[in-house]
């Protein structure tokens, strides 16, 4: 009997150590996926996206081949908004264009208005054309950050600040920021504005 347990015991063995080996190979694997990646991008001169700092990998600029003056490069923003057919709100920018230069603070006001005579919340969903700029444009107050309930026939300027990054690619000199507002369905009894003062 004991010679019949000793092979099987051996293959138990054999079977944890090699599931052992098995676990800790993929754990390094996960760990070598973000250098791999990095120098797959790196041969290739793709872009990528280091998710964990939130920081845009690329080539290094010298200072001398960065323009000097970065104020003289100017970027034109155009602002573009729809509303979903099931939401009966006016909503507009009150500037359409805007010229904005690499690093400096800007501000946007949209205007909203609830044609219905029922309050009604609404939320915007941006985007950013072409994506690729969609990490420089750094919003620091936004209305979308949040849910806007109107009450019936009530308007409202929703500020938008926002700052493109110096980094942004020399290649990219303008930029579409869009915004789709939708109806959202308020639990009973939930009235509450989603509007900051």
């Amino acid at each position: 009997m004991n010679s019949e347990s000793n092979p099987l015991a051996r293959k138990k063995q054999r079977t944890v150590w090699l599931l052992s080996l098995l676990v800790l190979g993929m754990f390094g694997f996960g760990f070598a996926l973000v250098p791999l990646y990095d120098l797959l991008c790196q041969v290739t001169g793709i872009q990528s996206v280091n998710v964990r700092n939130a920081t845009i990998n690329r080539a290094e600029v010298s200072q001398a081949d960065k323009p000097q003056g970065i104020q003289s490069r100017t970027i034109t923003i155009k602002f573009d908004t729809s509303v979903h057919p099931s939401l009966p709100w006016e909503f507009e920018p009150m500037q359409r264009n805007l010229k904005v230069h690499p690093g400096q603070l800007y501000q946007v006001n949209f205007s909203a208005r609830n044609r219905s005579s029922e309050s009604i919340t609404g939320q915007a969903i941006p985007s950013v054309a072409p994506w690729q700029a969609t990490p420089f444009l750094n919003k620091l107050e936004c209305f979308c950050f949040n849910q806007q309930t109107l009450a019936g026939g009530e308007s409202v300027e929703m500020p938008l600040k926002f700052m493109i990054s110096n980094d942004l690619p020399d290649e990219v000199r303008s930029l579409t920021l869009s915004y789709s507002l939708m109806k959202l369905v308020q639990p009973a009894g939930n009235a509450s504005s989603g509007r900051k003062g």
